[in-house]
């Protein structure tokens, strides 16, 4: 074997024994999650149970609905969501300390036959909101933030009544896989690779928002050790792959 694959090895090995340390037993991981994550987490998370033997069991959710989740006491090892929401759980005697996965910024997205808008420019970006006939946006980090974009922008009066707005943890690219929505404007990672519809691009630098994710341990997880187990795994190079595929960036 070459030494180069020798090192690979005993690097890959060496990472392994670090993120399962004291988690021999296999255990059922509870999981909360937001669906910003869910295109990296379909591939990373499957290689954890491989590797861990330990078996995941997630529920999806939109962040209002995982803040409503928390406060009525359902209990989760794991909790993954944006990281202002993250930090607010902590706060309120939820969660632990948060460990931030993942980052991602807004992006645009059509039916498929639909011309693509130019987005190279602000006023670009300004001139495909006022001409398309519906635009949808989400109802979480995306979404707050599009909404205060409108204003400053100067166009919230002129396109309100073009807007569809999803509820909690519906995906804005079904709005456009069914034409319900012209345009669609959700994060990167939720519109990639969603069936049905044609992924555009980002948005300019200017007027982008990255949006950043986090994992953190409930304060009464039934399974905490199997828990920071999972999230030591997020934070490896195997999901940082994943991660990046899906249009986020790790960390």
């Amino acid at each position: 074997m070459h030494k180069r694959s020798i090192a690979s090895t005993v690097a890959t090995l060496s990472t392994a024994c670090f993120i399962f340390a004291g988690a021999a037993e296999a255990a059922e991981i509870k999981v909360l999650a937001s669906a910003a994550i869910k295109e990296a987490y379909g591939d990373f998370a499957p290689q954890f149970e491989k590797s861990s033997e330990h078996k995941i069991t997630t529920t999806w959710a939109g962040t209002v609905d995982i803040v409503k989740k928390l406060q009525a006491g359902e209990v989760f090892d794991v909790v993954i969501g944006a990281a202002p929401i993250v930090e607010g759980q902590v706060k309120a005697g939820k969660l632990t300390a948060k460990v931030n996965i993942a980052r991602s910024g807004v992006g645009v997205a059509v039916s498929p036959g639909t011309p693509k808008p130019d987005l190279s420019s602000t006023e670009a970006v300004k001139r495909a909101l006022l001409s398309a006939k519906s635009i949808g946006y989400s109802s979480g980090p995306s979404g707050t933030y599009l909404a205060g974009l409108f204003q400053r922008l100067g166009i919230a009066d002129a396109i309100k009544t073009k807007l569809k707005q999803t509820p909690s943890g519906v995906a804005v690219g079904s709005l456009v896989a069914s034409g319900e929505a012209e345009l669609g404007f959700q994060q990167v990672s939720e519109l990639l690779n969603f069936p049905g519809i044609t992924y555009v691009g980002p948005l300019p630098a200017d007027i982008q928002e990255i949006t950043q994710f986090s994992a953190s341990i409930h304060v009464s997880a039934p399974q905490a050790e199997a828990g920071r187990a999972f999230v030591r795994f997020i934070t490896s190079p195997p999901a940082a792959t994943a991660i990046k595929h899906s249009g986020m960036e790790p960390g």
